[in-house]
């Protein structure tokens, strides 16, 4: 995977253990970005990639931001297709009950590498009948 950077932090995506899933990702801002309990902010990285089709990037939250402030990523789990060549920027927003500031060179996402399956969609009338059928929503118990 090619990483091109252009931030202040002039730190790469890196794994931080042996047996990290995912590498931490860090803030590139001018200036500190005080996210107020409610409030979301498009934080950008000064990270910009090239992987090969097939693959994705998922963006997610840091568990320690997550259980400590409350700081998540609005859209749950972020993705980055393999053809995007623009600055990976990181939605975060702030699920805590006290402000939050987000400073540069702070670890403030993770990436993960997945393969991807693109399906072809096949028109259809009817669909094959299952034990569960429609039932969703709770439907096999709590």
């Amino acid at each position: 995977m090619k990483v091109k950077i252009n931030s202040l932090s002039g730190i790469y995506p890196s794994y931080e253990t042996a047996g990290s899933a995912g590498m931490d990702i860090r803030a590139w801002l001018d200036e500190p970005v005080l996210l107020q309990p409610g409030e979301r902010a498009l934080i950008p990285t000064g990270l910009f990639m090239e992987f090969e089709p097939g693959f994705e990037v998922q963006l997610r939250a840091r568990s320690g931001l997550a259980v400590k402030h409350g700081i998540g990523l609005v859209n749950g789990v972020g993705t980055i297709d393999s053809d995007y060549r623009g600055e990976i920027k990181v939605a975060l927003i702030n699920l805590g009950q006290e402000a939050f500031e987000v400073n540069n060179g702070e670890r403030i996402a993770q990436m993960v590498i997945s393969p991807v399956v693109q399906a072809e969609i096949e028109p259809s009338e009817m669909l094959t009948e299952t034990e569960r059928g429609s039932g969703g929503f709770g439907s096999t118990g709590v």
